[in-house]
């Protein structure tokens, strides 16, 4: 189904940071990605104090394997009903699931099982709601206006990061686990009527396009990429990138903090600096709305963040580590961004649905899933081989879009 975009006259001549259809996405946005955060802190809170520390890691997990399995099918969901429609519905879902969570620990404390039952129905709904969310940013402004969407999103996502965590523990303190849900399912739920005012495109009628099987528009979708000279490396790419990013920036830091004794405080100050690194190189997307030659410069910035991600793994003090991550922020914020502009860019609308649910099925679906696979390694070969291997996928990805001319030379559109 083709989506056609609404605008007119001045609107396409506004910046979308001063574009209040755009504003209203990014508030909806980040109040959803906030609540998000609190859930994750909730649910891992909530598994921490039902079961061992393996049981808590294998419940939060949980909602990564239907996210995985099914998130190309919310592509095809996300493109047949329209990303905002079906955001609003995933998301209100969402939300009355959160709250259910929160209810059954006012009324009772379940137990693992229950626990885990949450978190596969939240990474199923997941599933259809993450392909819609990355497909709807395009519908809300012109087409020069991407890389600007692009960074304001980055900075949503680098708010919620911050607030998502004293928010959740905020909750637990006040409320126990209860009030942690509660506050999430509230935070998920303020975005919906927000999201009902935003203008987006308008959709033709049904018979504009005879619908197939799912599995039908499934493959044609990858037909899509897989014919699509800048999408087919631009996707291989990101899903490497991700594949190498993830691990070491997340569980990977965590042990590495371990392992130099620089306690919680101390990975606290590293994730400061790449927070710090990420949200400068979104706002000067969001502010500069253009980078020329996007292909290219998104090429070298994950070559250049992958020495930084190998390098962060030998430093030795707090200082240097968060020096590095600072680094590692700034270079993988603005190639992330730039990918993400470029993928939205180079889709025609009737595909963006499908596009973006492999796009970011690596980020969303498999990275998360190797967590027990970097930990076994660290545990084996310790975080500098670790580190090393990681940082030389995240290498390849920006070696494939360097040999790529295509992408090398891909612009966004002004």
């Amino acid at each position: 189904m083709s989506v056609t975009a609404v605008r007119s006259g001045a609107a396409d001549e506004r910046p979308a940071h001063r574009d209040p259809n755009v504003l209203r996405w990014v508030g909806a946005y980040t109040s959803s990605a906030i609540g998000d955060n609190v859930y994750y802190i909730a649910l891992s809170w909530a598994a921490v104090q039902a079961g061992t520390p393996a049981q808590a890691g294998l419940v939060s997990a949980a909602g990564a394997v239907p996210r995985a399995l099914l998130m190309l099918g919310g592509g095809v969901v996300a493109d047949r009903f329209g990303p905002r429609r079906v955001v609003v519905g995933s998301g209100a879902v969402r939300c009355a699931l959160v709250l259910t969570a929160a209810g059954l620990f006012l009324a009772t404390s379940p137990g693992l099982w229950a626990l885990g039952a949450v978190a596969v129905l939240f990474g199923v709904v997941d599933a259809v709601f993450l392909p819609a969310a990355g497909a709807l940013p395009a519908l809300l402004a012109p087409r020069s206006q991407l890389a600007r969407v692009q960074g304001m999103r980055g900075l949503a996502t680098r708010l919620a990061a911050v607030l998502g965590g004293p928010l959740g523990g905020l909750g637990v303190a006040l409320g126990g686990t209860a009030g942690a849900f509660g506050l999430a399912a509230l935070l998920i739920g303020v975005s919906l009527p927000m999201l009902l005012t935003i203008r987006v495109g308008r959709l033709p009628a049904d018979d504009d396009k005879a619908r197939g099987a799912v599995m039908a528009e499934l493959r044609d979708g990858l037909r899509r990429i897989r014919r699509h000279p800048v999408l087919r490396p631009l996707v291989l790419a990101i899903a490497l990138s991700d594949l190498g990013f993830v691990g070491p920036m997340n569980l990977g830091l965590t042990l590495l903090s371990q392992q130099r004794g620089w306690g919680a405080s101390g990975m606290g100050w590293v994730l400061a600096g790449f927070g710090t690194g990420a949200g400068a190189a979104s706002l000067l997307l969001a502010l500069r709305g253009w980078v020329p030659r996007a292909g290219l410069v998104m090429a070298v910035t994950a070559v250049a963040s992958s020495v930084a991600i190998g390098g962060l793994a030998q430093v030795a003090s707090v200082a240097a580590g968060a020096c590095v991550a600072l680094c590692i922020g700034l270079l993988a914020g603005l190639g992330g961004a730039l990918s993400g502009a470029l993928v939205q860019a180079q889709t025609e609308p009737a595909y963006a649905g499908r596009v973006i649910s492999v796009s970011t099925l690596a980020s969303f679906g498999v990275a998360p899933l190797t967590f027990p696979v970097v930990g076994w390694a660290v545990e084996r070969w310790g975080t500098g081989p670790v580190f090393t291997t990681c940082a030389a996928i995240c290498a390849l990805s920006g070696i494939i879009a360097l040999c790529s001319r295509p992408l090398r030379r891909a612009e966004l559109p002004r």
